[in-house]
């Protein structure tokens, strides 16, 4: 059979729409295979509903993550789903754990709102031991579009770094993060529609906070930051005691990631080093 992303989408897609009730799924062998795919994503997935009333629960599973596996098989493009998200016509999300998958996926099931669901899912994660999940997380718990960082005393942080996905393990996991005592990490495992109020919620149950850090590893003019800055600035201008609100991350790039795996680990390194405020080689 012919290698055709079209042909595979749109297939889904129409079983999806034929079969309301199903949760039908396809996956990427990598993210960046949406490409061959892309015209089926803008002209029925995300804009069906507003051109004919049709929708579906169709969910696309999509491999997202900088691995040193260079700019073919690191980006899903998850910029242009943001890009292509109003009137909430789809749900994007990036999770982080076994348990949030699971809690999502079943969400997506059961939701009496159906709308298709494009998930970015690191194959990093998939044998990451941090990423795993308890049999109570899994039976008891519920899908949480915001995760905060366990911490016994909110007081005592001064700069509270954002990211999502795969980025949180990169910087929860780094050598120096135990030098960061003034810092805290959350993850925003819904990026549209964006959870508005638990960010704010979050942001206010800081009262010492001065600094949010957005970190990602995608270049500035890809990934999410672009489309939810706005959100984080209006989540700052809400909490009078923070002043700024920064970008941590890629610079501008053409190409979605390095081709060397040895430019990529040291901008990695880079990347949470200075998202932790700490510097040195």
């Amino acid at each position: 059979s012919p290698l055709s992303e079209f042909a595979a989408l749109a297939f889904e897609h129409g079983y999806s729409v034929a079969a309301p009730d199903a949760l039908v799924l396809w996956e990427a062998q990598f993210g960046d295979f949406i490409n061959g795919a892309q015209i089926v994503v803008d002209q029925f997935v995300v804009s069906g509903r507003s051109k004919w009333g049709q929708t579906s629960r169709l969910t696309l599973l999509l491999p997202h993550g900088y691995e040193g596996n260079g700019p073919e098989h690191s980006s899903a493009r998850l910029e242009r789903f943001l890009q292509l998200a109003a009137q909430e016509n789809i749900r994007v999300a990036n999770v982080t754990t076994a348990a949030q998958f699971f809690h999502l996926l079943r969400r997506q099931a059961l939701d009496a709102t159906a709308r298709p669901l494009v998930v970015m899912t690191p194959k990093g994660l998939l044998r990451l031991k941090q990423a795993t999940s308890t049999v109570d997380d899994l039976a008891l718990g519920s899908f949480q579009p915001v995760l905060d960082e366990p911490k016994d005393d909110h007081r005592t942080v001064k700069r509270l770094i954002l990211c999502s996905g795969k980025i949180y393990y990169d910087i929860a996991g780094h050598e120096v993060r135990g030098l960061a005592s003034t810092v805290a990490v959350a993850r925003i495992e819904l990026l549209y529609p964006f959870p508005v109020d638990p960010v704010a919620g979050l942001v206010a149950s800081y009262p010492e906070l001065r600094e949010i850090v957005w970190a990602q590893e995608e270049p500035q003019n890809m990934g999410a930051w672009r489309s939810i800055r706005h959100r984080l600035d209006e989540a700052a201008a809400n909490a009078p005691h923070v002043e700024s609100v920064q970008y941590v991350g890629r610079p501008w790039r053409a190409s979605p990631s390095e081709g060397y795996p040895t430019f990529h680990h040291r901008e990695q390194d880079r990347i949470v080093r200075e998202a932790l405020g700490v510097r040195g080689s």
